[in-house]
């Protein structure tokens, strides 16, 4: 589903993409309607205490529950990993893990546990990042060279 349709429809357990720019998106997960105000799941350091980024990590990161026109106000349904994962059930698996991880500080990095992952996570219990394997797809093979020529 493309950004043409800006306000598609939504299912409890979507992976909601927020493009933020050509190469990298914010991810959450569709948590459903409160008061007719639909909210989502998200893994972020903002608005956090003691943030702290560092080589692509920040301290004290939270997944947190928000209204989708707060995280952003584009998005598609992203559930790429459908055709090879069955999604878990929403309102038995995935809504119970997000109730118990919502403001319990953890680490975000870049690389390991981004958005994407914790995305992921919770809507097919295993992380995966496609933007970060796509990025690390055009970065390594420049550094391999480096580290094999002993420049880097």
């Amino acid at each position: 589903m493309g950004l043409r349709s800006s306000q598609p429809q939504l299912y409890p357990g979507d992976i909601v993409e927020f493009p933020r720019n050509k190469h990298i998106s914010h991810f959450g997960v569709y948590y459903g309607e409160r008061d007719g105000v639909p909210y989502v799941a998200h893994l972020t350091s903002r608005d956090s205490e003691a943030r702290l980024l560092l080589f692509g990590r920040a301290l004290k990161s939270a997944v947190k529950v928000e209204p989708v026109d707060l995280v952003g106000k584009h998005y598609r349904v992203s559930n790429y990993l459908d055709d090879t994962h069955t999604p878990r059930d929403f309102y038995t698996l995935v809504k119970p893990e997000i109730d118990e991880a919502v403001g319990k500080a953890c680490t975000y990095d870049i690389l390991f546990h981004n958005c994407e992952h914790q995305a992921t996570l919770f809507r097919y219990g295993l992380k995966k990042s496609v933007q970060i394997e796509k990025i690390y797809g055009r970065i390594y093979p420049t550094w391999k060279d480096l580290f094999e020529t002993k420049k880097l």
